[in-house]
């Protein structure tokens, strides 16, 4: 019966040669987590204040229904009252649509730069990588050479 050869040593003696960095992708973890932490940030500080502009926004339109709860003597009151909220209604949707607008805006433009300022440390980071991985793998590669020309005489 045929025995299938053992090649752990080999492995072991390759993998020795090349040996991986794996600082590069702890780095790359960390710098991970704090971009989606900034992220995080920029998101939870929105809803923060579309939350208070929502809840400005109900205030707002309920204390103008208690104005059309009020009796009145004539009818026509009712319909200059209903009139009133309407106008006042659209006025104020109107404010808190551009609050929302610039809500939105905020969180785009920060985005935006955590996203560039991401991109470019990115870059940094792969250029450094990509240069610690030649320098090693030509000194693994010189190794190697020098190992099988010694083999050889």
């Amino acid at each position: 019966m045929a025995k299938t050869p053992d090649f752990t040593k080999t492995m072991q003696d390759l993998m020795a040669n090349f040996p991986i960095d794996t600082s590069s992708m702890q780095d790359a973890m960390k710098s991970q987590g704090a971009l989606g932490e900034k992220l995080a940030k920029v998101a939870l500080s929105a809803a923060e204040r579309s939350t208070e502009i929502s809840a400005r926004w109900a205030k707002d339109s309920i204390t103008r229904m208690g104005e059309l709860a009020v009796v009145k003597d004539e009818p026509s009151e009712y319909a200059k009252a209903v009139s009133d909220y309407a106008s006042a209604s659209a006025e104020v949707a109107a404010e808190h649509m551009a609050s929302f607008a610039e809500v939105a805006k905020k969180v785009q433009m920060d985005t935006v730069d955590l996203m560039l300022t991401a991109g470019k440390d990115l870059a940094a980071d792969a250029q450094k990588v990509a240069e610690k991985t030649t320098r090693e793998t030509q000194t693994a590669v010189r190794k190697t050479t020098a190992a099988a020309t010694a083999a050889a005489k």
